[in-house]
């Protein structure tokens, strides 16, 4: 687990960049917000799936308590794409059209998720260990923007995971298992995969990936996408 643990540290540390850049920037602005949401919407709609699956994989038989942490944490994550889109609901802004990154994530991980369920989980450990490593900029970030409130920021207040801690509780989960060698490898496939993907779904929704900018159209009422300096 040490290498995932590594690779969990680095994705934290570039999305804080990310996220400190915004700050430098200008703060953050209703048009990345909305994406932000948007690309969530799509990322966690029928998420569920995929954990139910892994937990059905036979080399989860002798594993118990990963089976019911991956049942569990199915069920909690299941209704989230609602919260996502009430708040952007709630903004008065339309739902955007699911990104390229989001579409190629379920691609890949529905084509791994029957045979390789631990190439999934190694993803869910990135994930679920972002909200926490930039809660500070992101409380920072969410104070100064005034369209945010109670009825705007349900989502992203879940997934700072400070009541749910569900980063900590996987990882914890499966450094007190068994994992054969093979487990280890695809749990480090995973995390590197998950964190490739999912930090260029950041760039799209901040606006700092020129090649989304270039070929988007204006997504929220009143702006148009401008890549940050």
């Amino acid at each position: 687990m040490d290498m995932v643990l590594r690779i969990v540290s680095k994705a934290q540390e570039i999305f804080r960049h990310k996220l400190e850049t915004v700050e430098t920037s200008g703060g953050l602005t209703l048009e990345q917000y909305v994406r932000y949401l948007s690309m969530q919407f799509h990322l966690t709609k029928d998420v569920q799936r995929h954990f139910f699956i892994a937990a059905s994989h036979p080399d989860l038989a002798t594993k118990g308590k990963l089976r019911d942490f991956l049942v569990a944490f199915g069920l909690e994550e299941e209704m989230h794409y609602r919260i996502a889109s009430k708040d952007i609901e709630n903004l008065g802004q339309p739902m955007l059209s699911i990104p390229l990154n989001v579409k190629l994530w379920w691609a890949y991980f529905d084509s791994v998720i029957y045979s390789r369920p631990f190439i999934r989980l190694g993803a869910t450990c990135v994930l679920e260990n972002l909200g926490s490593g930039g809660s500070i900029v992101v409380k920072r970030l969410l104070k100064k923007a005034p369209f945010i409130n109670e009825r705007t920021s349900r989502f992203i207040q879940i997934h700072l995971h400070e009541e749910l801690p569900h980063g900590d509780w996987i990882i914890s989960v499966l450094k007190n298992i068994e994992l054969d060698s093979t487990n280890l490898e695809d749990l480090q496939e995973g995390a590197e995969i998950g964190a490739t993907l999912y930090l260029r779904m950041v760039d799209w929704a901040f606006g700092t990936d020129p090649l989304a900018i270039a070929f988007s159209k204006p997504s929220v009422k009143g702006t148009t996408p401008v890549a940050l300096k």
